[in-house]
């Protein structure tokens, strides 16, 4: 893995980076939770490029620009429908989708936040499981991403990312002990 996972508390839409994730559904409908934020601290912008782009299919993702945000972009990942839930499969497609766009537009540091965890109800834990094995994957392949900046609302919500991700941090290098021996 040549890039980097980076955890931290705070307002994702303030996030310096190239790119930040959008907890979406599947309308691109900028409501409440992560993507009512986005679209106010972004403006009408992001919006308006969400509606001419048009619904995607859940667990897919859809790039916009990022309106009056520090970052360029804003990548929209579909986890549920409008007014729907999320799902394990969702969660995880949807979070390959949108570092797979990232990769493809040249962005290098991407910010996410518990992308199904808030409004689309998935369970924390499994959410933080699912998008850092999913970060962890994208970062060992081919990909000129070079940081994953989880930014995560809440220090309930950064502990769980941080437990989980320690917890892998220990197998790997249990795993590397075991491997010598």
């Amino acid at each position: 893995m040549t890039g980097r996972i980076v955890l931290e508390e705070g307002d994702i839409t303030g996030a310096e980076v190239d790119a930040i994730v959008n907890a979406a559904n599947s309308g691109l409908r900028l409501g409440s939770g992560v993507a009512g934020a986005i679209a106010a601290a972004g403006g009408p912008s992001i919006q308006a490029e969400c509606d001419a782009h048009g619904p995607i299919a859940v667990g897919e993702a859809a790039i916009t620009g990022a309106g009056d945000l520090t970052a360029r972009y804003v990548i929209h990942a579909a986890s549920m429908p409008p007014d729907g839930q999320a799902d394990e499969q969702s969660v995880r497609s949807s979070m390959r989708a949108s570092l797979e766009l990232a990769r493809a537009q040249g962005c290098s540091r991407v910010a996410v936040p518990a992308i199904g965890a808030g409004i689309a109800g998935f369970p924390m834990q499994r959410c933080a499981e699912i998008l850092l094995e999913e970060a962890r994957a994208h970062l060992a392949g081919e990909t000129g991403v070079e940081e994953i900046r989880f930014v995560l609302f809440g220090e309930p919500a950064y502990r769980v990312f941080e437990m989980v991700n320690d917890a892998a941090k220990v197998a790997a290098q249990m795993e590397r002990m075991r491997a010598r021996t």
